[in-house]
């Protein structure tokens, strides 16, 4: 877990930046900011829910009035705002400038964006039109420090990554020939969150329907092809190739696990495809040291690729940052000049997609050490391992 000292250094860390943009404070409207700043938990829908935090440190949370008792009994703060609904006789956004007024948030106000996004139908005034403050993001500000984990945040991405290789292992018991997609799904989903409940139930999850996530997102088949299919319930056949997802939130935080396995014996242009995949895999994290940049990670991938002539089957950069959310900045591609620091944690995964074969994309989660990366997800790579029976 993270302790109320992390959140209050990271709240520190983000008032100096405030105070160096002249800011009187700060409002945060995106619910994994709020949840990174303050361990805050909420279901985010039409209703906003925001946190506000002055130069001087005093802060509110400000949530519809039907979320006051749970955030009383769940959450710390001292002081808790409110709103009787959306849309409400009087808009939530302007009882949220009488709030910005109190905390004397004015003249100009630090935020991730200017107003509460328009999701699931919201409507709304900006933040800068109903407090007549300027506002200035410090929304990449953020991301950087989001970028850059604690010892702590490691540690419970790698535990997301123990949870991982269980849900990968139970969805490849489940699948076999004339097994549907949904069939071997469900099923490695529902034992891995059960055994993730009974492990340690305290962790929580948001909603009903939250937990461990295994499957294979409709990328059976040639359907695996496509780097980012959707389900469509097909049956498993004999010559299958298959690309994995998992994931397990701990604590909100995710390490990501994928593998391409295939349904029988692989064909020799399966193999070809699998090995040259592994190898641009073994390219990619050979790469990673701190003080190389995310493009030089991306290019190292595309001059193998190059080299043997690949570079028709190639889709996608080679990685992403992760951590609160399953994408989050830096990006390993070639547009992207980030620094590595010791700290980061990325998705290692780049691909070869063959339109007449199918797709081949390993997925694995590492951090960035002092002298290169430690692996946080374990799993076997290697094609006679992830070759599922006929």
């Amino acid at each position: 877990m993270i302790s109320s000292a992390e959140f209050r250094e990271r709240r520190e860390r983000l008032l100096e930046q405030v105070r160096g943009v002249g800011g009187t404070g700060y409002a945060l409207f995106d619910p994994s900011y709020v949840h990174y700043f303050t361990g805050f938990w909420f279901l985010s829908n039409e209703r906003p829910i925001v946190y506000m935090q002055n130069a001087e440190g005093a802060d509110a949370i400000f949530v519809p009035e039907f979320e006051v008792e749970r955030t009383s009994a769940e959450a710390s703060f001292k002081r808790i705002e409110s709103y009787p609904e959306y849309p409400g006789l009087e808009h939530p956004m302007r009882i949220l400038a009488g709030v910005a007024r109190d905390l004397e948030l004015r003249g100009r106000i630090a935020v991730d964006q200017d107003g509460y996004p328009g999701i699931l139908g919201y409507q709304g005034p900006p933040l800068s039109e109903v407090t007549g403050a300027e506002v200035v993001s410090v929304g990449a500000r953020i991301e950087a420090m989001m970028a850059r984990k604690s010892a702590t945040e490691v540690e419970l991405i790698r535990e997301s990554g123990r949870w991982c290789a269980y849900a990968h292992a139970r969805l490849q018991e489940h699948t076999r020939a004339g097994v549907s997609e949904a069939e071997a799904s469900l099923q490695a989903q529902q034992e891995t969150t059960l055994a993730m409940l009974d492990a340690d139930g305290s962790r929580g999850l948001l909603g009903s329907g939250d937990g461990a996530k295994a499957g294979y997102r409709g990328q059976i088949g040639k359907r695996s092809a496509w780097a980012h299919a959707v389900a469509h319930n097909i049956r498993f056949q004999p010559g299958d190739v298959l690309v994995s997802e998992t994931g397990a939130p701990v604590c909100g935080y995710q390490a990501e696990l994928e593998r391409a396995m295939v349904v029988g014996p692989p064909t020799d242009r399966m193999q070809f495809l699998f090995e040259h995949m592994l190898a641009s895999r073994q390219v990619a994290l050979d790469a990673i040291r701190p003080g190389a940049t995310c493009a030089d990670i991306d290019a190292a991938v595309l001059s193998y690729f190059e080299q043997h002539d690949l570079q028709r089957y190639w889709r996608q950069h080679t990685g992403h940052g992760t951590g609160l959310r399953n994408h989050e900045a830096p990006f390993l591609d070639v547009g992207d000049p980030t620094p590595l620091e010791p700290g980061m944690v990325f998705t290692i995964e780049p691909g070869l997609y063959d339109d007449e074969v199918g797709g081949f994309r390993h997925s694995d989660t590492v951090v960035v050490s002092d002298d290169g990366y430690e692996l946080l997800t374990d799993y076997p790579t290697d094609l006679e391992s992830l070759t599922i029976p006929s």
